[in-house]
């Protein structure tokens, strides 16, 4: 049946930028098939009418980058300088399976879909479990198994993580919302035959080809020690830098690594969130954007950013380029909402399918209430979405035209069931033996 959500403030992120106040969308079998304002062609034969009450509806929101398995280690060693090799590393080895990965995703998808996500990258170990659990709660997802020289949880070495990579890529390759990509950890965590055949691998299915990139400190001086180069422009020299490739973090990009990627068509996931409180510093996104390099936002994992929402990193981009520039009228609510949506998706190459309210397009759409004390008055809904809302003003959420949000709660899912269930798998592990205070 036709569904069509009323009385709403629709903000399109069309290429006109239409906004339309008490504007109308309506869509059916997973796709929209108008949108306006109700005043002017206003449909009225029978269908499922959605009273937004004068809340926000907008495109569901892309996040480009993030560990959905790592749930079990959110807000373990926070303040710790080495947690990656205090905390993280040791426990991944300890405790990580291919249940706790299908456990941990399914809560982490259920997460980001109370806080409007509708599109995710994902990268960690055992993917086929994560694409299982996005499959199951609905999102639209990239399932990417991570690939590195040496043994991880799921896989000895590199040959069988591609092997196993490949097979997922196999088993989704026609699926309508859920695709494999294999993704190596890094520049500097991969060799140079392992990183050619990953890209490879992608080619072949027509996968983004993503990876950590320009991240750490002692990643931009084993590059310049080895190789004289950045790691941007290693990636250049063996012929992986490419339209395909999304790099995560771009922290430490130099202005001929900004030309680089603009030249080659790379795309960047900014995680800034994640980029601060690890004291990484703040990527050098103004830049990248006025190269017309595709940037969109990424919440990283949540042991990294701890939320996995992108209203939080709307916001915290703002604050922090802002004060970046010294410029407090720099990235206006507008482009941070694009990174958030069109220019998210466009990074994926999905902005044929998602990213804006347009007619033809999937039907992944949020709508936010604006009946909560922050939310009043709305003078500008960009602005409202960046600076005022928060994931706890997401009312309903539909993805394909699913509704797996309503009234604020899960429509397929349990999420008081998710977490127990998750809870008692990470009790039957080396989680269950650490001191919570």
């Amino acid at each position: 049946m036709k569904t069509i959500i009323v009385n709403g403030i629709v903000v399109t992120m069309d290429s006109q930028g239409h906004i339309y106040d008490r504007g109308y969308v309506a869509f059916e079998d997973g796709k929209i098939l108008e949108t306006g304002p109700m005043e002017a062609g206003m449909i009225t034969e029978d269908a499922h009418i959605l009273d937004a009450r004068g809340g926000i509806v907008m495109p569901g929101m892309v996040n480009l980058h993030s560990h959905l398995g790592m749930v079990s280690f959110r807000g373990l060693g926070d303040d710790c300088k080495d947690r990656l090799r205090v905390f993280l590393l040791p426990m991944e080895k300890k405790a990580m399976d291919a249940e706790l990965t299908y456990l941990s995703t399914r809560y982490a998808v259920a997460e980001m879909l109370l806080g409007g996500v509708t599109t995710v990258v994902d990268m960690y170990y055992f993917e086929e479990e994560a694409a299982r659990a996005m499959d199951e709660m609905g999102i639209r997802g990239i399932a990417g198994e991570t690939i590195m020289e040496d043994p991880t949880c799921d896989s000895p070495d590199p040959k069988q993580a591609l092997a196993y990579a490949r097979t997922l890529m196999e088993h989704y390759k026609d699926h309508p919302r859920i695709r494999g990509c294999a993704a190596p950890h890094g520049t500097n965590t991969c060799s140079e035959e392992t990183l050619k055949a990953a890209w490879t691998l992608d080619r072949e299915f027509g996968a983004p080809f993503t990876l950590h990139t320009a991240e750490m400190d002692y990643e931009m001086t084993y590059f310049r020690d080895q190789y004289h180069m950045t790691p941007v422009q290693f990636l250049d020299s063996i012929g992986v830098l490419d339209s395909s490739t999304l790099a995560a973090h771009c922290i430490h990009m130099t202005d001929e690594d900004i030309q680089l990627f603009a030249l080659k068509g790379a795309k960047a996931a900014h995680c800034i969130g994640a980029n601060s409180k690890a004291a990484k510093g703040v990527s050098p996104v103004s830049a990248m954007l006025a190269k017309g390099i595709a940037v969109g936002l990424g919440t990283d994992g949540p042991a990294s950013g701890n939320t996995l929402d992108i209203i939080t990193q709307m916001k915290l981009c703002a604050d922090f380029h802002k004060n970046e520039t010294r410029d407090r009228s720099a990235f206006p609510a507008k482009s941070i909402v694009e990174l958030a949506t069109i220019k998210g998706a466009g990074a994926l190459g999905m902005d044929g399918i998602t990213g804006s309210i347009e007619a033809g397009k999937q039907a992944d759409l949020v709508l936010l209430e604006t009946e909560s004390a922050s939310m009043f008055p709305v003078y500008d809904p960009y602005s409202a979405l960046v600076y005022s809302a928060s994931p706890q003003n997401v009312d309903t959420v539909f993805v394909d035209g699913v509704c797996l949000v309503k009234n604020k709660k899960l429509v397929k899912a349990d999420l008081a069931k998710l977490r127990s269930e998750l809870a008692e798998k990470m009790n039957r592990t080396e989680f269950g033996k650490i001191k919570k205070f």
